[in-house]
């Protein structure tokens, strides 16, 4: 009987043992959190309440869109001093950017590897300004019927702002085929909460033209897919962009990196997924230095293809007849535009990874150059950094134009409505370009320019991929061309080599399996 037991026990520790503690692992490995998923309902599902058809004070004829403002604020009083603190009324916020101290930055005063700046080309940039005019520095941002609150919160889509109008929409003398003047009586009676249309209008054609800047945000999204994005699919959650970016009392939750510097009123997918989503602590572990949107945005610009390179330096060439020229990729993306130069396009772009904390250093004006490429804007952190995470990010590269003698970025007037103003995109002349646009910002050029190389970094958040096509192991813990090849600030099993390391693992495990054999054979002789 005794020599029975002992032979079971050794049929127990070489067998069935091993199946057990693997089965126990991956087991209490999975975290059991379906209770705390959340119940979603989307913004898209809202039906309002108000019938704003009933409104006296919007019975009246409205000739202009100033007047619809002044009406909307008879009811909605005290909500002009709420979205005149916002960031998309002043286009600047004061914030603290380690080693600078406090300091004004917004795309009021940001210099941009894109078109530039936004001061000094009013008339095209301020377009997706959330006021009517703001055509030059008499502006009045304390006037409340300067705000424009059919551009958000319109639903009949019939509403634009039109272009080269600083924010005005068209008038009986500027209206056209695309932009018709605006029936103001239907619009305000048509207002409800901001969908994709209101936010796309501006967010996913900033820049210059559809996905020129972020990557992740251009049309397609207007109405999409899961394959495209998991969240705004209108065969999925159909979600619209308020259902994350969350507001109140007009404080819009989110900042762009580009122009904000502090890691506050951000959204985070922990909003709705919890800290440990994935039901498997192994991978859920992975969250403490990866962002969700690593793995979860393996591609970006998965429709139209976005700018990743835009050189200024070859702009201002004409053709024989002394034309501008436009040329076109195999795509039939811009190549090149005498206006704005050399582009190179793509779509379905592998990102690239940084490590980063949420907080960023921008290149104001008054900065020296110090070493080339220029980061524009420079995202904190580092593997060590304990709030710091492998972030994809969007590289937008190109050539602009510098003061070789102060080594500041250098300020241009591109718009104008007339030839003879000194604005590059009507005259194609560099020297007028850059005086009108320094003197306009109020800052010293020498009277030479030069093309250097500079970068600026936009994380990626939009465009998640189904589950399916989410990175696998393999594309990180891997020898040769992991998507973290760049990233070498740490031991990344499966990447990196360490003979003393693979030795005392290869060690460890032959020991275990030595003294599992060796410790079951005397237990079945003894």
């Amino acid at each position: 009987m005794k020599n029975l037991l002992s032979k079971a026990m050794s049929v127990f520790v070489v067998l069935i043992l091993p199946i057990l503690v693997i089965y126990l692992t991956v087991y209490f490995g999975l975290n059991k959190n379906e209770a705390d998923k959340v119940v979603f309902q989307p913004k898209s599902e809202h039906t309002a309440s108000v019938d704003h058809t009933q409104f006296e004070s919007l019975q009246q004829t409205f000739t202009n869109p100033k007047q619809v403002t002044a009406a909307c604020l008879t009811c909605h009083n005290k909500r002009d001093d709420e979205l005149m603190q916002s960031s998309h009324w002043t286009w600047e916020r004061t914030t603290e950017i380690p080693g600078r101290g406090e300091v004004k930055i917004g795309k009021k005063n940001l210099i941009n590897n894109f078109c530039t700046g936004a001061e000094g080309n009013n008339g095209s940039c301020m377009r997706c300004h959330i006021g009517y005019g703001w055509a030059d520095k008499s502006f009045d941002f304390t006037d409340a019927t300067n705000i424009d609150c059919l551009v958000c919160h319109d639903k009949s889509n019939t509403y634009f702002k039109q272009k080269s109008m600083a924010g005005w929409p068209a008038t009986p003398a500027t209206a056209t085929k695309e932009f018709p003047v605006p029936d103001y009586n239907l619009v305000s009676q048509s207002v409800g909460l901001p969908d994709r249309d209101n936010c796309g209008v501006c967010h996913f054609y900033g820049g210059g033209g559809n996905n020129v800047k972020h990557g992740d945000l251009e049309e397609a999204l207007f109405h999409t897919t899961k394959d495209v994005d998991v969240h705004m699919g209108e065969d999925g959650k159909n979600m619209v962009c308020i259902d994350c970016h969350q507001t109140e009392k007009h404080n819009i939750k989110g900042k762009a990196y580009s122009v904000s510097a502090s890691n506050s009123n951000r959204v985070g997918c922990e909003q709705c997924h919890t800290s440990a989503p994935h039901n498997d602590r192994i991978i859920d572990y992975h969250t403490t230095k990866v962002a969700c949107q690593t793995c979860h945005i393996p591609v970006y610009a998965k429709v139209n293809a976005t700018t990743l390179y835009w050189d200024w330096s070859s702009a201002g060439r004409k053709d024989e007849n002394g034309n501008a020229i436009k040329e076109y990729d195999a795509d039939h993306n811009y190549s090149y535009l005498s206006i704005k130069g050399h582009f190179v396009f793509d779509n379905k772009v592998k990102p690239e990874y940084y490590w980063f904390n949420g907080t960023v250093d921008h290149f104001l004006t008054g900065d020296t150059v110090k070493e080339i490429p220029v980061q524009i804007n420079h995202l904190f952190g580092a593997y060590r950094d304990s709030t710091a995470k492998i972030w994809p990010v969007k590289v937008h590269r190109g050539k602009q134009p510098f003061d070789p003698v102060t080594k500041q970025i250098l300020s241009m007037k591109l718009f104008a409505y007339n030839k003879g103003e000194g604005a590059f995109w009507e005259d194609l002349d560099w020297e007028k370009s850059i005086q009108e646009g320094m003197d306009y910002n109020d800052r010293y050029w020498s009277g030479k320019y030069e093309f250097y190389e500079t970068e600026v970094y936009w994380p990626l958040n939009h465009m998640v991929s189904k589950k399916a096509e989410t990175l696998s192991c393999t594309e990180c813990h891997i020898r040769d061309k992991g998507r973290l090849a760049s990233l070498n600030d740490f031991y990344l099993p499966g990447r990196d080599y360490n003979k003393w390391i693979d030795y005392s693992g290869i060690g460890i495990i032959v020991i275990s399996i030595l003294g599992v054999f060796i410790h079951s054979i005397l237990r079945l002789f003894s």
